[in-house]
């Protein structure tokens, strides 16, 4: 039986030692903040070892918590947030591009049934208002309907991407702000850390999508020059800035007496930007490092994943499992004591027993299906990999921990990883099951 079918329809807490689905007083259910920055690939990390980029508080998560070296996402938002949201992979639920089928049970509806105040407060991207098919505009799912009690959310019902003087969407009535401080990151900080207040004597779940490092690349308040036009001194402000608003969570969970009872994950969408739209570049011991963002390389899909929850998450621990962004579903529904979605084929495996020191159930490797503004025909790239190797559907197999940007294809040795990783492609539908093909493709004429 394979592990995915395991999982189906299994109550999560059976996956997890007790001391995680308590908190450490033993008096209610642990709680959950997932915070996921935007555009912000694992290089621009002082933990994963650079020194061009300030990150002090995210540092002092992975020193007091567990670091781990090989998660990965989609190289692109949306489908990466799909992931997460069902437990599975694009291939089984992707439709279009922002769009979550509205019959998909989500993280937030089973940490809801578990008995969690729910919310996500930042950016959602899963309505569908951003669609490129005009026909799928708005066809995707609110987060009122995805099982979070509260929203506060910027990109929900407008495609937009404005820092200063910004639009939310707030418990389904839109808002602007328009005072000169109203600043979109921050803003969502704000409702974040309210909610904690409120909430601090109930279980509480948040999903913290931050706005932040997605381009443009505009000065922040914290800049010294609020009127630079530098796109990479300016993104690395916003690296400093997005380092600011998880310290001042972690603050206000001090603040409100709950710290040693909130596990705190901390990941990113996909990797930095990179190629004609501003391209940064990072510098990661001694290596230059290309933004991958929309590549299939560890530069667009490597992410950095921290946990911490002190007294729980053992100290200064680096772990070198896989971990795929379908995963997050599972382990904090363990976490929760939530039952899985039932009926349902969930691609996600808990990582949670690690975050305790435990061995897990660790993956032997992780497939991606990559096809985000699906066209009449169908041309996904497709691969799976482990730690070392990479196969792609076309055949190319790399091995990614010589040759990082892909440039050499294996010809000759590589039979035992070709075969291993062939046989988990071919364990997946050959193509995605609910996507939309338009009968034009949707990025004709757009340049």
């Amino acid at each position: 039986m394979k592990r995915r079918d395991l999982l189906k329809g299994v109550g999560a807490a059976a996956l997890l030692p007790a001391a995680l689905t308590q908190a450490s007083i033993g008096k209610k259910k642990t709680n959950v903040i997932l915070i996921m920055t935007d555009d912000t690939g694992y290089e621009v990390f002082g933990c994963y070892g650079s020194k061009q980029y300030q990150t002090p508080r995210v540092d002092q998560l992975a020193a007091t918590g567990m670091r781990f070296n090989h998660c990965y996402s989609n190289p692109v938002c949306a489908p990466s947030r799909l992931s997460i949201m069902t437990g599975k992979t694009n291939v089984r639920n992707y439709v279009h591009w922002g769009i979550l089928d509205p019959g998909e049970q989500t993280i937030g509806h089973i940490m809801k049934d578990a008995g969690y105040a729910t919310c996500v407060a930042g950016k959602w991207q899963l309505h569908g208002e951003g669609t490129f098919v005009s026909e799928k505009k708005g066809a995707g799912t609110l987060p009122q309907d995805a099982g979070f009690d509260e929203h506060f959310c910027y990109n929900l019902e407008k495609s937009h991407h404005d820092y200063w003087k910004p639009i939310f969407t707030v418990n389904g009535q839109q808002k602007t702000y328009e005072g000169e401080d109203a600043y979109s990151p921050t803003l969502a900080n704000d409702y974040v850390c309210d909610f904690i207040d409120r909430k601090k004597s109930d279980p509480f779940f948040i999903y913290y999508p931050l706005v932040l490092t997605h381009g443009p690349f505009e000065p922040t308040p914290d800049s010294a020059d609020r009127s630079s036009k530098n796109v990479q001194q300016n993104f690395e402000d916003m690296v400093s800035y997005m380092d600011k608003l998880v310290g001042r969570v972690v603050d206000k969970l001090d603040q409100a007496g709950v710290r040693e009872d909130t596990l705190i994950l901390f990941t990113g969408d996909n990797g930095s930007p990179g190629g004609k739209k501003g391209g940064i570049v990072s510098e990661l011991n001694g290596v230059m490092i290309e933004g991958g963002k929309s590549k299939t390389t560890d530069a667009g899909t490597r992410v950095a994943l921290v946990a911490n929850m002190p007294g729980t998450v053992s100290a200064g621990k680096v772990n070198d499992d896989l971990v795929d962004f379908s995963d997050m579903l599972p382990t904090i529904g363990a976490i929760g004591g939530a039952s899985l979605p039932k009926g349902e084929v969930l691609d996600g495996v808990s990582f949670a027993p690690q975050l305790q020191g435990g061995r897990g159930t660790p993956r032997e490797s992780i497939y991606q299906y990559f096809e985000p503004i699906p066209g009449p025909v169908p041309n996904p790239v497709v691969f799976a990999r482990d730690q070392r190797w990479k196969l792609y559907g076309d055949g190319r197999l790399y091995d990614v921990s010589n040759d990082v940007l892909e440039q050499h294809p294996v010809t000759e040795g590589g039979s035992r990883p070709r075969k291993k990783l062939q046989a988990v492609l071919d364990s997946m539908p050959s193509e995605g099951l609910k996507i939309y093909r338009p009968p034009r493709d949707p990025m004709e004429g757009r340049g």
